[in-house]
C-alpha cells in the first residue's frame, strides 16, 4: 500500500487496485486516493469521510428527483419480489407495457413505439440500426449515412461513436462503422459567420445540414442525430429557427430526424421531451438517463408510427435488442419516477427557476476567465478563456495545468461536484438535481467565484 493510501478508508486502495473507471486516468489514483462517494440526500452527495459536496451535475445529468428518494427503492424492492426478471424478446410482462405506453404518451406527434435499451448508447444504436433498416424496406437500399455535428457526443458503441464529433475520443478505436457525417454546431460564441445575429447563424447553421446532404447524397443519407441542447462543448443550445428549418430541410430530402436526448429528457430543460420545450417533433427520440433518476439503468428509442409501420408486417423484424432492456425492476422505477414528476411539478420547478440559475451563473461574467455562460433550464455552461476581449482559449499546457491540474480538485475539495472539461474549449458544466433552488443557486456561484478567481492567477 503506498503511503497516500495507506490512511485512506480500505475502499479506497481497492478501487485503485481493482475498478477500472470510465473515462479516467487511471495513473492519477497511483498515489492519491480515490474518491468515493456513499451517501446522497437532496441534492448533496458525501464521502467515505463524510464531508458534504453539492452535487452539481445530479450525478451525469441523472438523478433529477435528488437522491435518497425511498420511495424509489421501495418500489425496486416490491418489484424485484414479484418478478426480478424476464427479457422482452418475443414475451411482454406490465412494468415494461405500463412504461412504454406512458413514454408514447409523453412523446411528441405520433411517436408511439417505444423500444427500450438498458441506456444512452444502445438506444443511439438502436437508432441508426432502425434508420438503416426501415429505408432497405421502404426500396432505400443506399441511405446508410448519418449526420451529426461537431464536438457532439452521442455514445461509446461504435456506431454511436462514429456518430459522436470528437476526434481524441474516436481515434484510438478506428476504423469506425462507415457514412457518418459532421457538420458545424450551433456554438454561437464561436460562430464563424453571423455571430451578432441568432436567427441568421440558426438559418445558416441548419443549411449547413442541408449542404452536407446535397454533398453526399440525398439517397444515401439515413439521419440526422441532433441533441436539443448539445452537451459536449459546453451546453449549446439551438438558436431561434434552427430545429423548425432542420425539420424543414429533412422533410424536403426524405432524412429522418433523431432527437438525442439522453441528457435533455425528463426534465432537464423543464419538459418531459426536451423537443417539445423547441417545438419540434423528431422520427425518434433517444432517452435514458433522467428516466428513473438513476435508481435503476434504462434507455429507449422511441419510433414514430411511420417508421414502426414496416416491421408490423409480414415476416419483417428487426433484429436487434438488449438482454436487460425494459428490466422490470427498472420499469418499475421509472414509473415511480415519473409519478413524482407529476406529483411534485418537477418540470414546472424547472421553469419557474430556470430565469433565477442563468441569472446566478450570469454573475460569474464579471470574473476576466469567464468567456461566455449558456445553457437551457438546469442544464448550463461555463467557457473560460484567457483574454475576453478576443475570446482567446486555453493552450494545451494551460488546459492541463489549470483545467486539469488545479479546477477539476479545487472545486470538489471545495465542496461542489460538477464536470470541468476540454472536448471543445475548456467548459465548467452545471446540472443540479432539478428540486434545486436558490440557496443552492447561491452555494454553487459562490464556491465558483472563488475557485475561478483562484484559476485566473496560475494562467
Amino acid at each position: 500500500m503506498t503511503a497516500s493510501h495507506a490512511d485512506q478508508p480500505d475502499s479506497s486502495k481497492s478501487a485503485y487496485d481493482h475498478l477500472w473507471m470510465h473515462f479516467t486516468r487511471m495513473s492519477d489514483y497511483q498515489d492519491s486516493p480515490v474518491p468515493t462517494i456513499v451517501r446522497g440526500e437532496g441534492s448533496s452527495i458525501y464521502d467515505a469521510r463524510g464531508k458534504r459536496y453539492i452535487d452539481g451535475l445530479s450525478g451525469l445529468f441523472v438523478v433529477q428527483a435528488g437522491h435518497g428518494r425511498h420511495e424509489l427503492a421501495e418500489t425496486a424492492y416490491k418489484q424485484a419480489q414479484e418478478l426480478a426478471f424476464f427479457p422482452i424478446w418475443s414475451y411482454a410482462h406490465p412494468k415494461a407495457v405500463e412504461l412504454a405506453e406512458r413514454l408514447a404518451g409523453y412523446a411528441p406527434g405520433d411517436l408511439n413505439k417505444v423500444f427500450f435499451t438498458t441506456g444512452g448508447g444502445e438506444a443511439v444504436e438502436t437508432a441508426w440500426k432502425l434508420a438503416k433498416q426501415y429505408h432497405k424496406l421502404t426500396g432505400n437500399h443506399t441511405r446508410y449515412k448519418v449526420i451529426s455535428r461537431a464536438v457532439a457526443y452521442h455514445g461509446t458503441p461504435q456506431g454511436a461513436l462514429s456518430i459522436t464529433g470528437l476526434p481524441a475520443l474516436k481515434a484510438p478505436f478506428e476504423p469506425l462503422v462507415p457514412g457518418a457525417r459532421k457538420v458545424p454546431n450551433t456554438n454561437i460564441y464561436r460562430a464563424p459567420i453571423h455571430g451578432d445575429d441568432p436567427e441568421a447563424f440558426g438559418r445558416w447553421a441548419a443549411d449547413q445540414i442541408e449542404q452536407e446532404i446535397l454533398f453526399e447524397g440525398p439517397e444515401t443519407v439515413a439521419a440526422v442525430f441532433l441533441e436539443p441542447v448539445q452537451n459536449a462543448g459546453g451546453c449549446f443550445p439551438p438558436p431561434p429557427g434552427y430545429f423548425q428549418r432542420v425539420r424543414e430541410i429533412c422533410d424536403r430530402y426524405g432524412v429522418l430526424l433523431v432527437s438525442d436526448e439522453v441528457i435533455c429528457a425528463f426534465g432537464r430543460l423543464g419538459t418531459m421531451f426536451a423537443c417539445d420545450k423547441f417545438d419540434y417533433v423528431p422520427d425518434m427520440i433517444t432517452c435514458a438517463k433522467g428516466m428513473t433518476s438513476g435508481y435503476s439503468p434504462i434507455g429507449a428509442c422511441i419510433v414514430s408510427d411511420r417508421l414502426a409501420e414496416p416491421f408490423y408486417h409480414g415476416d419483417n423484424t428487426f433484429l436487434h435488442g438488449y438482454t436487460f432492456a425494459g428490466h422490470p425492476v427498472s420499469a418499475a422505477v421509472a414509473l415511480t419516477n415519473l409519478d413524482i414528476f407529476e406529483r411534485e411539478g418537477l418540470n414546472q420547478h424547472v421553469l419557474d427557476h430556470e430565469a433565477a440559475f442563468r441569472a446566478t451563473l450570469d454573475k460569474l461574467r464579471d470574473l476576466p476567465i469567464v468567456g461566455d455562460v449558456r445553457g437551457n433550464g438546469f442544464f448550463y455552461g461555463i467557457e473560460l478563456v484567457k483574454d475576453k476581449a478576443t475570446k482567446e482559449t486555453f493552450t494545451d499546457e494551460e488546459t492541463e495545468r489549470v483545467l486539469y491540474g488545479f479546477l477539476s480538485k479545487a472545486l470538489f475539495d471545495n465542496g461542489l461536484y460538477c464536470r470541468a472539461d476540454d472536448r471543445g474549449d475548456p467548459v465548467i458544466q452545471l446540472a443540479p438535481p432539478l428540486i434545486s433552488e436558490q440557496p443552492l443557486f447561491d452555494e454553487i456561484e459562490s464556491i465558483l467565484r472563488g475557485v475561478l478567481q483562484e484559476a485566473w492567477t496560475k494562467l
